[in-house]
């Protein structure tokens, strides 16, 4: 791992880290800093920053915060025996507030997803994960923003079905 961390990627990473908490309940255990540092050890040893477009480098992040918040998840799921999932919100997803959601759940739907179409997947871990806005999701995915725009509909109509 690099000794010395990149400033850009772990501004990114806080600012993500702070956008995705502000969306989560206030009983949430997991810190942004520590989501962000938990992140940030799960990409540090991937292809340097320097090799890399800032669309690259926030795939890989949102990637890492899934990872990082569903094994969160799970550990706290696993605290005592029957222990309830933790719940998110899919804010953005669909067009009015859903109740929360579970994130493990969440986690085996994009899954899901990955193995039909990659690209949404890609498009919703972006969007959800790293909080990109179309034009950023679009050049991080090298598509146009229609595209974006048309597999994030589908996505969400597509984890609605599967998470109700």
């Amino acid at each position: 791992m690099s000794q010395q961390v990149d400033p850009e990627l772990y501004d990114d990473l806080r600012g993500i880290a702070r956008a995705y908490m502000r969306r989560q309940p206030v009983s949430h255990t997991l810190q942004p800093t520590a989501l962000v540092h938990e992140a940030y050890l799960k990409i540090a040893n991937r292809v340097p920053a320097e090799q890399q477009n800032r669309g690259q480098l926030m795939a890989i992040a949102a990637r890492a915060m899934r990872s990082v918040l569903v094994d969160h998840a799970r550990r706290k799921g696993a605290l005592k025996r029957g222990g309830k999932a933790q719940r998110v919100t899919l804010a953005g997803l669909a067009e009015e507030q859903e109740s929360p959601l579970d994130l493990i759940a969440l986690d085996e739907c994009l899954t899901e997803l990955q193995e039909l179409d990659d690209q949404k997947c890609r498009n919703v871990e972006l969007r959800y994960f790293a909080g990109l806005t179309v034009p950023e999701t679009a050049e991080a995915l090298g598509i146009g923003t229609r595209t974006v725009e048309e597999n994030w509909a589908m996505a969400r109509t597509w984890l609605r079905a599967h998470l109700s």
